[in-house]
């Protein structure tokens, strides 16, 4: 292949691959507002500035569409939590640690949008079984797999006394998203607590999970 051919090649990859994000990006916002019963692909094709014809080249129907949309959503929020949030540093306090690990769970998972996803998703459970199970495994299990091998790391530094890694990080999830996360389910997006509310209820959550693992 010549240079010509292939920078002609990349350039169809490119673009390709910018007109099915395009899609993505307007498939959520259809659904995220509408709903899946609601939701049609000449929509999406028109709000995507693409033809339907390039929809389902990508996504063959609506439900694959749709069950791209929560696996996606779901892996990004938790690769945002576990990928950039490092191990406890030499000398760090296991509090701030602590503190800093919950702050940014609440940050990345209470935001409208994956709330929304999370209503929707519920909402469609009897349509979807499979797809609520990918959402589960991909978010809240991962989320708590990962953290107990954090919790199980610093144990074995002696900085914490854990019998059983997956109940401490199931009760420190529940001790931390808990209560935010049911006000923003149930009550909608205007009743996520604002930062300084969350950092509140996190300190105090610390406090309380080191009062039963703590040195």
């Amino acid at each position: 292949m010549t240079t010509a051919s292939s920078a002609i090649a990349s350039e169809g990859l490119k673009q390709s691959a910018r007109k099915r994000q395009a899609i993505l990006n307007a498939a959520t916002e259809v659904f995220l507002h509408k709903g899946y019963l609601a939701t049609n692909m000449d929509e999406i094709a028109a709000l995507a500035a693409v033809s339907k014809q390039t929809v389902y080249k990508n996504f063959p129907s609506k439900e694959t569409l749709f069950v791209e949309i929560v696996s996606s959503v779901t892996n990004q929020a938790s690769d945002g939590v576990h990928n950039e949030t490092p191990d406890l540093a030499e000398g760090e306090d296991v509090a701030d640690y602590l503190r800093r690990y919950a702050n940014r769970q609440l940050a990345i998972v209470l935001t409208p949008r994956v709330m929304q996803l999370r209503r929707l998703v519920i909402g469609e459970v009897d349509r979807f079984p499979e797809l609520a199970k990918a959402l589960f495994d991909g978010g809240p299990k991962r989320a708590m797999a990962a953290f107990a091998a954090t919790l199980e790391r610093l144990a074995d530094r002696g900085l914490l006394t854990i019998d059983d890694p997956g109940v401490a990080a199931s009760q420190f999830n529940w001790l931390i998203m808990g209560e935010p996360l049911n006000r923003a389910m149930l009550l909608g997006d205007d009743a996520i607590p604002k930062p300084a509310e969350l950092r509140h209820h996190v300190a105090a959550g610390v406090r309380t999970f080191l009062a039963s693992c703590g040195k």
